[in-house]
């Protein structure tokens, strides 16, 4: 049961993921192209300018619970090779506790009332001929940390499975 809990979770992360992949295409593509217009043409663009940005953050704030998922954080390897399956789980659930779910905690905490004010308002660039809408880039930080807590969840179920059952119930659906 737990372990199907986690399996829905991580699904979530590994479907947002894939997704958010397209956006590092759409972020080199966009970066290119301002370029161009203002080297090449000389032209200038905001909109295009913060086109780049935006995706770019997207990827990066969408993007990062898959990273947790497939292992893209960082980990020290040199100490986790010495432990057993039963010490790397407590490791795992301890950071999970005391650094991701209250990280993520405060990213909602603070981060609801910075999106409800710039929604409330429908703020805008601050540039002329700026994007519109900055509340859905800093609505992203509130996506951001609900995906975060989700992985966190998944891990957290995967890492107290093999607490109490062995490592055969930590195993993961195919990604």
């Amino acid at each position: 049961m737990l372990i199907r809990l986690a399996n829905v979770f991580e699904r979530i992360n590994l479907i947002v993921g894939h997704s958010v992949a397209w956006l590092m295409l759409a972020t080199a593509l966009i970066t290119f192209a301002t370029v161009y217009f203002r080297y090449v043409l000389g032209i200038g663009l905001i909109w295009l300018q913060e086109s780049y940005v935006w995706t770019h953050a997207a990827a990066i704030m969408l993007g990062s619970a898959f990273a947790l998922l497939s292992g893209g954080f960082i980990r020290v390897d040199m100490l986790q090779q010495r432990m057993s399956a039963f010490q790397r789980a407590l490791v795992e659930i301890l950071g999970t506790l005391l650094f991701l779910f209250p990280f993520s905690g405060m990213l909602l905490f603070y981060g609801w009332p910075f999106f409800h004010r710039s929604w409330r308002m429908l703020e805008s660039s601050a540039y002329e001929g700026g994007l519109p809408a900055i509340y859905l880039l800093k609505g992203m930080l509130l996506v951001f940390a609900v995906l975060l807590i989700l992985q966190g969840m998944a891990m957290l179920l995967r890492n107290l499975c093999i607490l109490v059952n062995g490592a055969s119930n930590h195993v993961r659906t195919s990604h």
